[in-house]
């Protein structure tokens, strides 16, 4: 079988080790054997639904099994799995499905209120009502479509800077690229278990949670984030390996009694999604004792692209400055660090937008070509929107976002999206976002805002007209009203100034 297909991360196993655990969610606990067989059943099961080769399939659930089953199942047909972000208001929900336009939606009943907005047909089926009836009532002997590396297989939605949702499509081949990185990066073992809590919705969850599938590991799947059942996960489970966002971590911190409890199975925490204090990651390696990899990438690059190596966390000696790092590109990943005004390479040291040119850059943004020929260049290269700079040894530092974009616990929110729900407001006459510093979350939203002439407006009020339009983690945690925002010439924003305390200091 053809090695850039994400079916070879279980159907190998399932033929070679089909009794050794594969998938653990609650009480339950899959082999190979029996995972293989429910992929195939709901292959079948869609076949028989009229999905078809290049067909969307969409799951609007917090984390089960099924996605797993789904993704897999898709593949055998070379259909696609949407999985769509369940805490997304109505409006952002509406417009995802109305751009996919899924043959499918199979939807936890709990979340049925988040189709309230949504004005095509589209055919649902209830998680729990009624998918594992329909997936057993199936022939595991599901006819299998032929599937190229370059075969759709994920698609995940991301915020754009216009604010617009925009689905990137993943292939098998980029997400076939989470084995070998599990094996010559992360050291997973074929004993390893490997714990997934991050949403199934972002590529730091599902993505991730394919790399012990194909190392034939044990994964422990947990519904959603909460830490002191991720905690007693890892002790019962006895988990090597699992990824966090920053804000997880220093959750995981803070449970009760955790430092005292026997972690001693951990082999490796990966981290990233968003910037992580250095003193935060210190206490982190003090009170874990294992191995630590800082993770970057973003969904359109499936993921990890960069890494830093446990090697290199070093707090005492004399690597301790790479902790600042996000390390050294992956060695299937080309890099580039350019000045985005001149399309010129910078010099060692001088800060420039990171792009990367790789077989895991997703294939683009479902139907918008002018989306992704700005996000791709001609030759392949995938701009990323980062500053960095590179040192003498190649080590990568993130400096800043050429992009206006906030990373809140992990979570991207881009500015637009906030801005043009104030602006619905009829008494806001301008406004502005940026990102300010949080002490849990890393960054969070701060509106500013200047009121119509007459309008009596207050920051709770504004705040609860976003939460009505946007998912609550998007929304301004504080909006201030200033008389005036900083422009230049041409009557642009200047967000830059905005964030310099001088400027806060006297407008706020």
């Amino acid at each position: 079988m053809m090695g850039d297909s994400i079916l070879n991360l279980v159907r190998n196993h399932a033929t070679q080790t089909p009794g050794a655990p594969c998938l653990s969610f609650e009480t339950e606990t899959l082999n190979y054997g029996d995972m293989y067989q429910r992929c195939r059943r709901v292959a079948q099961a869609l076949a028989q639904q009229g999905v078809k080769a290049g067909d969307r399939v969409a799951i609007l659930a917090r984390n089960s099994p099924a996605q797993y089953e789904l993704l897999f199942g898709c593949g055998i047909i070379g259909a696609i799995l949407l999985p769509v972000n369940w805490r997304l208001a109505p409006r952002e929900v509406a417009d995802i499905l109305a751009d996919a336009e899924p043959s499918l939606l199979i939807i936890e009943g709990d979340f049925r209120d988040l189709l309230a907005e949504a004005e095509m047909p589209i055919e649902t089926m209830d998680l729990h009502a009624d998918y594992p009836a329909w997936r057993e009532a199936a022939s595991a002997e599901a006819p299998e479509q032929p599937i190229t590396p370059d075969t759709p297989a994920l698609m995940l939605y991301t915020s754009g800077t216009t604010g617009r949702p925009r689905g990137a499509v993943l292939s098998h081949r980029n997400l076939s690229y989470m084995n070998r990185m599990a094996g010559e990066l992360w050291d997973f073992p074929a004993d390893g278990v490997n714990l997934v809590a991050m949403p199934l919705f972002h590529i730091g969850g599902i993505g991730y949670g394919l790399s012990a599938f194909g190392r034939g590991g044990h994964t422990v799947l947990m519904q959603q984030v909460i830490p002191v059942d991720i905690v007693e996960a890892i002790r019962q489970h006895r988990v090597t390996h699992g990824f966090f966002v920053p804000t997880v971590i220093q959750m995981l911190m803070e449970v009760p009694g955790v430092a005292e409890m026997n972690m001693s199975s951990l082999k490796c925490m990966l981290y990233g999604g968003a910037p992580i204090g250095e003193a935060v990651l210190k206490r982190a390696m003090e009170m874990f004792r294992c191995g630590f990899i800082h993770c970057y990438g973003m969904t359109e690059t499936a993921g990890t692209v960069i890494t830093l190596v446990p090697e290199d966390h070093d707090p005492g000696g004399p690597r301790a400055h790479r902790l600042r790092s996000c390390g050294l590109p992956m060695p299937w990943a080309e890099l580039a660090l350019i000045n985005p005004e001149t399309g010129e390479a910078v010099s060692t040291g001088d800060v420039g937008e990171i792009r990367i040119r790789s077989a895991v850059n997703m294939l683009g943004y479902w139907n918008k070509p002018e989306e992704t020929a700005k996000t791709i260049t001609s030759d392949g290269w995938l701009c990323t929107g980062d500053a960095a700079y590179q040192d003498a040894d190649g080590y990568v530092y993130i400096h800043d976002r050429f992009k206006d974009m906030i990373v809140s616990g992990g979570e991207n929110i881009y500015p637009t999206e906030i801005e043009n729900a104030l602006f619905e407001h009829p008494g806001v006459a301008q406004v502005a976002v940026i990102g300010v510093a949080h002490q849990r979350w890393g960054e969070t939203p701060k509106a500013f805002v200047v009121a119509r002439e007459g309008a009596r407006l207050s920051e709770a009020e504004l705040i609860q007209f976003t939460r009505d339009r946007l998912a609550h983690y998007k929304c301004p945690t504080s909006v201030a009203f200033v008389a005036a925002l900083p422009v230049n010439g041409a009557g642009k924003i200047l967000k830059k100034e905005m964030r310099n305390p001088f400027w806060l200091k006297d407008n706020v």
